[in-house]
């Protein structure tokens, strides 16, 4: 008996040892792998413009490992598509935006401009989101450097109507508009301005762009910090940080560089001459999108406080 309750064993042992085998020598998932390659790869951050709980389209950064512009154009796109296959890069708190089982068909780079063939199921949209998915898709593609401008098709041909029947410019870029707001009076005069503010997802802050349309022959650096510093807002969930007593004293553009002067009220602390992250952020972005400049000078008491490299700018 003592023999049998042996040789028991030992078949337990085995069968359990050669379970063991099996579990190391079956490969992963074909997912795990891809996740573990992409990890290992040189990532970098790049913008993207998903929808927040707010349901604005809203800036924030996603890894992308492409080494080209049409390479991170597909990654980006991937991610902007719902259920698309890098979609586990969307931040906590944002959502994609592009129709499910949308296909990219073709991406060519000629001239800095996109041209993106996206197969029919890009339009399986509801009226009131086609702009956003629009605005997303744009403002996503022209944050790659030196992309000037998008040309989308549906099934090889030219998009130039939306499915709500509005008409879609062939050609766009950020002059399209984002989270639009309209604050015009009659049609003279009117300026479209892009201006960022702050939202805010839990502890982590991030930015959205709003279009807003105004009767005004300001210059656009002045309608947006006049927008930052006024005292009303469109919505609780956009704030500025910039202290409402601000002044815009000057400006100059010279040599591809934007120089601001402002008041001591631009400090946070005016103690320490110290100027919040926020603030230089939502002037900076708001710069990037309304002028064709390299830097962004802030001065304030004819001293040099920061300087914001705008092809740096995250």
């Amino acid at each position: 008996m003592f023999y049998k309750m042996s040789i028991r064993k030992i078949l337990i042992s085995l069968c359990a040892l050669f379970a063991m085998t099996l579990i190391y020598l079956i490969p992963k998932e074909e997912k795990f792998n891809q996740e573990l390659n992409y990890k290992n790869n040189d990532l970098v951050f790049n913008d993207i413009y998903l929808i927040d709980s707010y349901n604005y389209v809203s800036l924030t950064s996603v890894p992308v490992s492409g080494k080209d512009v049409v390479a991170k154009a597909k990654e980006l796109l991937s991610i902007l598509t719902i259920e698309g296959t890098f979609n586990e890069f969307v931040p906590n708190g944002f959502r994609a935006i592009i129709p499910s089982d949308t296909r990219v068909l073709s991406i060519d780079y000629v001239d800095n401009i996109l041209k993106v063939n996206f197969s029919r199921e890009f339009l399986d949209i509801n009226a009131q989101n086609e702009e956003d998915l629009i605005s997303s898709v744009v403002y996503t593609l022209t944050s790659l450097e030196d992309v000037r401008g998008v040309i989308l098709y549906v099934e090889g041909d030219i998009l130039t109507c939306l499915p709500s029947g509005r008409f879609l410019p062939p050609l766009l870029d950020r002059s399209y508009g984002v989270n639009r707001i309209y604050d015009i009076e009659n049609y003279k005069n009117v300026e479209s301005v892009n201006i960022y503010y702050v939202s805010k997802n839990k502890d982590n802050y991030y930015y959205v762009p709003v279009t807003k349309y105004v009767n005004s022959n300001d210059e656009k650096i002045s309608i947006i910090i006049n927008e930052l510093t006024s005292t009303n807002t469109y919505n609780t969930n956009l704030l500025s940080f910039l202290n409402s007593n601000t002044k815009l004293l000057e400006t100059s553009n010279e040599n591809d560089i934007l120089t601001l002067t402002f008041n001591n009220y631009i400090f946070d602390d005016i103690e320490n001459s110290k100027i919040l992250e926020e603030v230089i952020h939502v002037i900076s972005l708001s710069v990037k999108d309304n002028y064709d400049v390299k830097d962004v000078v802030f001065v304030v008491n004819n001293e040099q406080i920061y300087k914001s490299v705008l092809k740096t700018l995250d």
